[in-house]
């Protein structure tokens, strides 16, 4: 991982809707932003135009015993096309209980939030945990 301070751009995956969120790697923080539709490239190239990122991360759907099935498949294909149309670094980060853990913060902070809003608030807790994985102390 590079010394210097790195932006990273994490995905939830879905089957209408992809979650998005902004990270970098000196706070090792996450903030949601709009969700996108799902295969909408027009929108996901602005969107990495925008912020630049030097690294993407992917939720991958595993069922609770850690198996594929078919989101598995659709997410890995998602990260390798990101990878193959913005010549940027992709990884997988097993996202199993995000979107329960997104819905909790929601409820805990008594707010009322949108599926595509929890959705980001999944990609937020996804790129957070490869930036409390991945970056070096």
């Amino acid at each position: 991982m590079p010394d210097q301070i790195t932006t990273v751009i994490g995905f939830d995956f879905g089957s209408y809707w992809i979650g998005v969120a902004v990270g970098q790697t000196l706070t090792r923080e996450a903030t949601p932003l709009p969700a996108l539709r799902n295969s909408d490239w027009k929108a996901i190239a602005r969107l990495l135009e925008d912020w630049r990122p030097q690294q993407l991360v992917v939720g991958l759907p595993l069922s609770m015993n850690g198996d594929d099935d078919e989101m598995t498949a659709r997410a890995k294909r998602f990260g390798r096309q990101l990878e193959g149309r913005f010549g940027i670094t992709t990884c997988m980060v097993d996202e199993r209980l995000t979107t329960r853990e997104a819905y909790q913060i929601a409820f805990d902070a008594e707010q009322h939030k949108s599926k595509t809003e929890i959705d980001s608030l999944s990609a937020a807790i996804i790129t957070e945990s490869w930036l409390q994985n991945e970056v070096a102390e």
